[in-house]
C-alpha cells in the first residue's frame, strides 16, 4: 500500500519548509550530542532533519513515502534515509541517542506499537521531542467555522493529550516537559493552522496541497464554500470577529519533551 504522501507529496518542498522558531525549540529541547545518533520520524522531505545535519548532528530520517525520501535525496545524499514506520523499525536495539518527532503523531497506524518500537531503539538516557497539536488545540481553530467536516475529520485522527501520555506510559515514558505553540506571523512551515493571521494562504492551491487535511480529509464542496466564505468575510470585515471569538489560551500545537522511565 503507498503512503499518504505519495499521493498528495507533490511540490511539498514549495510550502513545507523547516520553520527556524520550531527547528530551534526542537534543537533546544533534544540538546543533541555531536558524538550521538538521532532518528527524525516521518520526517518527510526532510527539511528539519537537513537542518540538524547542517548544525553537524548525525541523523536517520525514516518516513513511510517513497516520494518524500526521494525528494529529500535530491538535496542531500549524506543523511541515511529510509524506509519505514514507527511501529516497525529496522534499526537495532538500544542505539538511538534522541528522536525528533514533528506533525507525525497522527499518522501511525498505532501509539502503542510506535511508542514501544521507539523504546527498543533507544538508549535508556535517550529521549524524545515530540511537536503535535491535540483535538482540544483544534477545537480553538477559526478554520472550523469554515470547514467544519474537515475540521472533524482532522481531530478524529489527531491524538489527545492524554491517550499520548497513556501510551507513553505503557510503554515506559513520561512526559518531562509541555510547551504550548501559538501561531507565528512569519511561520515558514505551512501546516494546517498556518494562516490564523493570515487567511489568504489558504486561497493558495499549492499551500492546501502540502496539508494533508485539504488534500486527503476534505471534500471539495466543502473547501470551496469554505474558501468563498473567508472570501466574502475578509471583504466585509467579518473575518476579524470570527477569529476574535476563537481567541484562546490553550496554544495551537504542543512540543512534548518525552524521557524514558523503564
Amino acid at each position: 500500500m503507498q503512503a499518504k504522501y505519495d499521493f498528495i507529496g507533490v511540490n511539498y518542498n514549495t510550502t513545507r519548509k523547516a520553520d527556524p522558531y520550531i527547528f530551534n525549540r526542537l534543537l533546544s529541547f533534544l540538546n543533541p550530542s555531536k558524538d550521538g545518533t538521532y532518528l527524525d520520524i516521518g520526517c518527510g522531505t526532510g527539511n528539519y532533519t537537513k537542518q540538524f545535519d547542517k548544525k553537524g548532528y548525525h541523523f536517520i530520517g525514516v518516513d513511510p513515502s517513497t516520494e518524500m525520501l526521494e525528494e529529500a535525496k535530491k538535496s542531500d545524499t549524506s543523511i541515511f534515509w529510509k524506509i519505514g514506520k514507527a511501529e516497525t523499525l529496522e534499526i537495532p536495539e538500544n542505539s538511538l541517542d534522541g528522536v525528533v518527532a514533528s506533525l507525525t503523531l497522527h499518522h501511525w497506524d498505532s501509539l502503542d506499537q510506535g511508542f514501544a518500537s521507539l523504546q527498543n531503539v533507544l538508549k535508556p538516557e535517550g529521549n524524545i521531542v515530540i511537536f503535535t497539536a491535540t483535538p482540544k488545540q483544534m477545537e480553538g481553530y477559526w478554520l472550523c467555522h469554515y470547514f467544519p467536516k474537515m475540521l472533524e475529520d482532522s481531530m478524529i485522527q489527531m491524538p489527545s493529550l492524554k491517550r499520548i501520555k497513556t501510551n507513553l506510559h505503557k510503554n515506559g515514558f513520561s512526559i518531562e516537559k509541555i510547551e504550548k505553540y501559538f501561531i507565528k506571523p512569519d511561520l515558514e512551515d505551512l501546516f494546517l493552522y498556518s494562516g490564523k493571521h493570515n487567511p489568504k494562504l489558504y486561497f493558495i492551491p499549492e499551500i492546501r496541497q502540502g496539508i494533508s487535511s485539504f488534500s486527503s480529509l476534505s471534500n471539495a464542496v466543502e473547501v470551496e464554500k469554505g474558501l468563498n466564505s473567508i472570501e466574502k468575510d475578509i471583504d466585509s470585515g467579518k473575518i476579524n470577529d470570527i477569529i476574535k471569538n476563537y481567541e484562546n489560551t490553550n496554544g495551537d500545537y504542543l512540543f512534548l519533551v518525552v524521557k524514558s522511565v523503564a
